[in-house]
């Protein structure tokens, strides 16, 4: 989310979303499955980034972005391991009769 007190014009506000929709599409097989909401908390300064073209600009969201996703995407789970990473349970096994 984008709002306009924080981003002034749409072509700004464009550009976030976007960005942040390649970084999560980046790392889509990283993240567990489910809905992600970014929401920009703090006003883009016109003095600082004079056009959503600058490079400034998405240097400074793409690194924003890395900074904030980055921890969320796991490494794939082991065998060994569940999702969170914690040690699997050691598995009962079957009790082996006669047969």
């Amino acid at each position: 989310m984008a709002p306009k007190r924080h981003a002034r014009r749409a072509v700004t506000r464009n550009l976030v979303k976007r960005l942040a929709r390649e970084a999560f599409g980046r790392r889509e097989l990283a993240l567990a499955g489910g809905l992600w909401l970014v929401r920009l908390r703090q006003p883009l300064s016109r003095a600082d980034f004079v056009s959503a073209r600058s490079q400034a600009l998405a240097g400074a969201l793409h690194a924003e972005l890395d900074a904030l996703i980055g921890p969320l995407a796991a490494p794939p789970a082991t065998a060994s391991t569940t999702p969170h990473g914690r040690p699997a349970a050691p598995r009962a096994r079957p009790a082996r009769g006669p047969a």
